[in-house]
């Protein structure tokens, strides 16, 4: 189950990539720019904005009905039919969440591969948490392998060894975010604990896997935590990057498309003064 396939990325990893978005993950992060990426399941995302009062989806379903003149999407009432995305002409309806075999994402992969392998690039299985799919992860790489494809995989860190140890045959690079290393101060901002983690990053660094560091900067969550990055980053051996993603609110749109509250809508900007001094702390 993934949510999007996007060619030509590049920051996702070395050179020119494609990036398959799987469904599903275990954190909680207040700042998540991937809302749809959280729940296993397909999702309806609405954009009222969008919306022009066209009625054509309404009747089409019980979630479509009109009240006081206008559209309104009732969405307990939804059953992720996709009806109302055949019919709408102006794309307010999204359906986020698409069952494919590993051979339908592999060709859709492989349409660029000389770009990709001209830079340096390849595929990065990201998300929500693409491990949670690893089963078919494994058998996406097995095929890209054979092509002598690159593979990244950009992952919270948040599964279990055996997970890791699968895909690991296959992997030339990892991503991994460091939300933070206070277990309380990562508890906080994601629900879960880092012990995991952190223990998933030294086990890949021991095995001598190169490896990506981020660190996602959120003004009054976990801005206190660079030096403590920079120090744990010190201690592996495989870090070959390590980069401070600047906090945005880019993201509150689609909370508000999936019916959710944005989370940290109260939480500023980072300056460029705070990131600099973030990275100075904790790049190497």
């Amino acid at each position: 189950m993934i949510f999007a396939i996007k060619p030509f990325e590049i920051h996702d990893g070395d050179g020119i990539r494609t990036t398959v978005f799987m469904k599903g993950c275990p954190l909680r992060c207040k700042w998540c720019h991937n809302p749809e990426s959280l729940l296993p399941g397909r999702e309806n995302m609405f954009d009222r904005e969008l919306c022009k009062d066209c009625m054509r989806c309404v009747g089409l379903c019980e979630a479509n009905v009109i009240e006081e003149g206008k559209h309104v999407f009732l969405r307990e009432k939804c059953t992720l039919c996709g009806k109302c995305e055949a019919v709408c002409p102006e794309s307010a309806f999204e359906m986020m969440g698409k069952e494919m075999t590993a051979e339908e994402i592999v060709a859709e992969v492989l349409k660029d591969e000389v770009f990709m392998k001209a830079s340096g690039g390849g595929i990065t299985f990201s998300g929500g948490e693409p491990l949670a799919q690893v089963d078919f992860c494994v058998e996406i790489a097995k095929l890209l392998k054979a092509r002598d494809v690159n593979i990244a995989v950009d992952t919270s860190g948040y599964v279990s060894r055996e997970a890791i140890n699968r895909i690991l045959p296959y992997v030339d690079t990892f991503l991994f975010d460091i939300k933070a290393i206070d277990d309380e101060v990562h508890k906080a901002c994601t629900g879960v604990s880092n012990r995991l983690i952190l223990e998933n990053i030294r086990y890949v660094d021991s095995l001598g896997v190169p490896m990506e560091i981020r660190y996602p900067y959120i003004p009054t969550m976990n801005d206190g935590e660079a030096a403590a990055i920079g120090e744990f980053v010190k201690s592996l051996h495989m870090v070959k990057k390590v980069e401070v993603l600047a906090y945005h609110n880019y993201a509150e749109r689609k909370y508000n498309c999936l019916g959710h509250e944005y989370p940290t809508k109260e939480i500023p900007l980072p300056t460029k003064e705070e990131l600099e001094i973030a990275r100075k702390k904790c790049c190497i």
